[in-house]
């Protein structure tokens, strides 16, 4: 198969990359900037933007399956970046993908696109999208997400959306980074009871069911037109995850708390002035912030086992032995 990987140097679409590889598949990546890693593979690299839509169809040129994996992901910033690079730049993948006669276009959603601001308990795809979000990355990841599923069986491409929650592992550069810093800084907090449970996606997992999901879009299959969630079968409660981190780092736990009430009224005040200010960076709490900190949000994985036999292979366990070489690293070049 030769497939196209958008944002292949990242850290998922890495992973997704190396397993296409490791099958002897042929793999075209289309990101931002040049990679080591990537070189060393001997991928051929197509630098270029989403919001570039004559690059972006380019790139499709001669593939037979898309998985666009890049995004913008934060928790504040403008909504222009946001729509630009999340919803317009998926809107050229699928435009690409039709111009180009790709067949098949596998797209790395998240379960923030159907967050409505309550908790979710072993949650399934019957969740409907809310009316409103709380910040630009969900609204543009679902209306993104929306773009892909309603382009299923134009001019014969297939699609499918796998929404991922807290993809973490190996060579993460985004969630685990963050907690280390914010815990050496002092500026780590927990936030609620510490008793809420959340969903989470070993990064080896997700690109697995990636690959598991291609090869099961077929015409007549279930998974045409459809999303899934993708995670671990069980959920973990987020704050002893998170010391037990802290203590594979070499780092004390948390000791310091904040109730969840407290933290959504301070993220609505840092919105606020953050906004109004035009203060350059990120609020260190928002209204969305505090309600991942605090409430649980854990999915099923029941119609992903079902439609194309997603089976996660890595455990929690041997997740948390493979990732604690790469934390003491963190630790020791930020002392």
């Amino acid at each position: 198969m030769k497939a196209l990987v958008t944002g292949g140097g990242g850290f998922l679409g890495l992973y997704i990359v190396e397993q296409l590889l490791a099958r002897g598949d042929s793999v075209r990546v289309f990101c931002r900037g040049s990679y080591e890693r990537l070189d060393e593979l001997g991928v051929e690299t197509v630098q270029g933007d989403l919001r570039d839509k004559a690059a972006v169809s380019s790139a499709c040129q001669g593939i037979e399956a898309v998985f666009h994996v890049a995004a913008v992901p934060g928790v504040w910033g403008p909504w222009e970046y946001f729509y630009g690079i999340n919803t317009l730049g998926t809107q050229h993948v699928v435009a690409a993908c039709l111009e180009q006669g790709v067949r098949r276009l596998i797209y790395t959603s998240s379960p923030s696109v159907v967050y409505d601001g309550k908790p979710h308990m072993d949650a399934d795809e019957s969740l409907p999208y809310p009316e409103t979000y709380l910040c630009p990355y969900p609204h543009t990841k679902a209306l993104a997400e929306r773009s892909v599923l309603e382009s299923n069986g134009s001019q014969g491409l297939l699609t499918v959306a796998l929404r991922p929650h807290l993809i973490w592992g190996p060579r993460d550069n985004h969630l685990i980074p963050r907690l280390i810093q914010r815990a050496l800084s002092g500026r780590l907090r927990q936030v609620g009871d510490g008793e809420n449970v959340i969903s989470m996606a070993y990064v080896e997992n997700v690109a697995a069911a990636h690959l598991q999901a291609s090869d099961a879009l077929k015409v007549g299959s279930p998974v045409a037109g459809q999303a899934y969630f993708i995670n671990e079968p069980e959920p973990v409660q987020l704050w002893p995850w998170i010391n037990e981190l802290l203590q594979r780092a070499g780092l004390p736990p948390v000791t310091r708390q904040i109730s969840a009430k407290t933290a959504r009224r301070i993220g609505h005040l840092l919105e606020v002035v953050y906004g109004v200010c035009r203060l350059r960076g990120e609020p260190p709490m928002t209204r969305f912030v505090a309600s991942q900190l605090s409430e649980s949000h854990s999915y099923g994985i029941h119609k992903a086992q079902r439609d194309f036999g997603y089976a996660p292979q890595v455990t929690v366990e041997e997740g948390m032995r493979r990732i604690e070489p790469g934390l003491q690293r963190l630790v020791a070049q930020s002392g």
